[in-house]
């Protein structure tokens, strides 16, 4: 980070201006100089930016607990700065977590998220003096309860996103224990609340919660006595930090900003040595310290890439000793079918990646790139600044670290649809493999063979919609981003019905890639959001589903259909989705531009397309 280039920014009241360069300022930037740069950027007027830049995300947080936690502010600040997201904070009252949980309404109003910041004192504060293990146990328990309750309260009543945490056990708890057979029955009892904690994320659709063990293992201290005593601060500066961090990567899934792809270098990267000097035998993976440090990081990015993330490889070698690497050397972990895309020739690596994107059909801002070269890292960082650059050092020891510090594929939860979604892309580079065939795009849709159903979503589609919501940037209509209780209240409302869209062809099933919210009020249908995943645009499928609904509204005695389009950074190729179907614009407004369907003449569904529907169970 340029501290000084930030400070001078702050002084001429240019932050709100600069705001989008944020990212790359903090890129890098050690805990002190997020710490200086948190306590600048919270003095800023979130108001501000969003003149400056209306389409900024924005992250409304509402913070409580049972400390003080005012410092937790800039830290907050800086983690979301740092993903391009503004916060909009709200902190309560000291030690209030129990009343302002009783109270969602009243407390969250219209959050994204509340955080409810737990610390040991919540339980140290209650034992008596002295203390045995048994009356731990006891205020533990109650304590754990206390919270359980207060989660299900809030999570049935608010849409907020509730994020707990773990108990951070100073030492000093069972240091007070003079025999280790109490110490080791403390600790069990400790980690067992926290084990019950952890469990409420299960329970609770709605509720997150964040496990502070790893930061502490990691050397994070948990107290600052100072602190702890005279402000009654009892979580320490750094564990804050370290918390605020974790929220960040929340923060960058619950606004849409999550990645969706890694690419890998591979010399000095996901192999040691040179392939194109040192040949296949010469290349360090297994069988040697080193080399096992490479197969370290070849077994993290398969264990990511297993859970719906896309991998692939830029390199700068010849394509097929590469993959003769990646098919046949007894050492690697990662295979050649690990992979959605293998780019390897001697092209500028952005360039590269632009064209990996395009193939890909997302934005380069859905990549994480990871390679051992300064010289490249930094290109990529200037050439293509949305692109997350991984450093990792001459030390591959050091590289799964590197690669995991910043939680870039964070998400609340996974679905079947993430499991399967390399392959269904690995599929997509078969179909552009097959439409090269093709002398004209309408003889390739032709052949393809597109089989569309779009019917009312069933219980177990709606943590897909939601994710779609959360992750589709390109075909959203208004970028509204929805909670998984937030679809299923939508799924319950009588007046509302969420549609799931269903895609396949000759070259596979795509699983669920879209959906539609749609509302009857009256004579009028309300589409209040259209979303399709990029993997399937142009193909005609968004025309076929949305002719299909106007039809399905006039039969059913509908006399309009109303929709809305919000310009974003990342929609504009689908602002005249609503026209060229035969909706007029009637009024626009900061929420964007408003438009009717008379249904008086109904748009044909593209001929290649072969749609069924099954509006059972929706409003009429």
């Amino acid at each position: 980070m340029s501290a000084d280039e930030l400070t001078s920014l702050h002084r001429s009241g240019r932050v709100p201006a600069e705001f989008p360069r944020l990212p790359r300022l903090l890129d890098g930037a050690t805990p002190d100089e997020l710490a200086r740069a948190g306590r600048l950027l919270a003095a800023v007027d979130p108001g501000e930016v969003l003149r400056e830049h209306p389409g900024t995300p924005v992250l409304k947080a509402a913070v409580t607990g049972h400390g003080t936690l005012s410092g937790l502010v800039p830290s907050l600040t800086a983690e979301l700065a740092r993903h391009g997201t503004l916060l909009r904070p709200a902190v309560s009252d000291f030690d209030s977590y129990v009343f302002d949980l009783s109270d969602p309404e009243g407390f969250a109003g219209d959050a994204d998220v509340v955080l409810c910041v737990l610390d040991h004192d919540i339980v140290t504060g209650e034992l008596p003096v002295p203390w045995k293990v048994t009356d731990l146990e006891r205020v533990l328990a109650e304590k754990v309860s206390l919270v359980a309750g207060l989660a299900g309260r809030f999570a049935a009543a608010s849409r907020a996103t509730l994020v707990l945490n773990t108990l951070p056990l100073p030492r000093s708890v069972p240091a007070q224990l003079v025999d280790h057979r109490s110490r080791a029955l403390a600790g069990a009892a400790w980690r067992e609340a926290n084990a019950r904690l952890l469990r409420l994320t299960a329970e609770h659709s709605g509720v997150v919660v964040i496990d502070l063990d790893p930061l502490t293992a990691e050397g994070v201290p948990v107290t600052d006595p100072r602190l702890g005593v005279y402000a009654k601060a009892h979580l320490a500066p750094g564990l804050l930090a370290a918390y605020a961090r974790e929220v960040g990567h929340l923060a960058r899934h619950l606004t849409g900003r999550g990645k969706k792809c890694l690419v890998l270098d591979l010399d000095d990267t996901v192999w040691g040595g040179i392939l194109g000097e040192d040949g296949a035998e010469g290349i360090e993976v297994g069988h040697s310290p080193r080399g096992e440090a490479f197969t370290a990081f070849q077994r993290v990015a398969k264990q990511i890439t297993a859970q719906g993330v896309l991998l692939a490889a830029v390199s700068k070698n010849d394509l097929e000793p590469v993959r003769e690497v990646l098919r046949d050397h007894p050492g690697m972990v990662l295979r050649e079918e690990d992979f959605v895309r293998v780019v390897a020739n001697w092209r500028p690596k952005h360039d590269n990646l632009r064209e990996l994107a395009a193939d890909l059909n997302i934005g380069v801002d859905a990549f994480v790139f990871a390679d051992d070269s300064p010289y490249e890292r930094g290109l990529v960082r200037r050439e293509l600044p949305g692109v997350a650059v991984v450093d990792l050092d001459r030390e591959p020891a050091g590289h799964p670290g590197a690669l995991l510090a910043d939680g870039w594929f964070d998400t609340v939860e996974l679905s079947d649809e993430d499991h399967a979604r390399p392959a269904r892309y690995r599929q997509e580079m078969a179909r552009r493999d097959f439409l090269e065939s093709f002398d004209s795009i309408e003889e390739y849709l032709r052949e393809l063979g597109v089989t569309v159903r779009m019917a009312r979503a069933a219980s177990r589609e709606l943590p897909r919609l939601s994710q779609i919501t959360l992750r589709t940037n390109q075909f959203n209509l208004t970028t509204r981003r929805l909670r998984q209780a937030d679809v299923e209240a939508l799924a319950a409302d009588p007046r509302a019905f969420p549609l799931a869209v269903h895609a396949s062809d000759r070259m596979g099933d795509n699983g669920v890639v879209g959906a539609v919210f749609a509302r009857r009020d009256g004579g009028t249908v309300h589409i209040d959001n259209f979303l399709l995943s990029c993997r399937v645009f142009s193909r005609g499928i968004e025309q076929a589903c949305l002719a299909a609904l106007l039809r399905h509204a006039r039969d059913t005695g509908a006399a309009e259909v109303r929709a809305s389009y919000r310009p974003s950074a990342k929609n504009g190729k689908v602002a005249d989705f609503y026209p060229r179907s035969g909706f007029v614009p009637v009024a626009e407004d900061e929420d964007g531009t408003h438009f009717r369907h008379d249904l008086a003449e109904l748009p044909e569904p593209p001929e290649h397309v072969r749609l069924t529907t099954d509006f059972e169970g929706t409003p009429s």
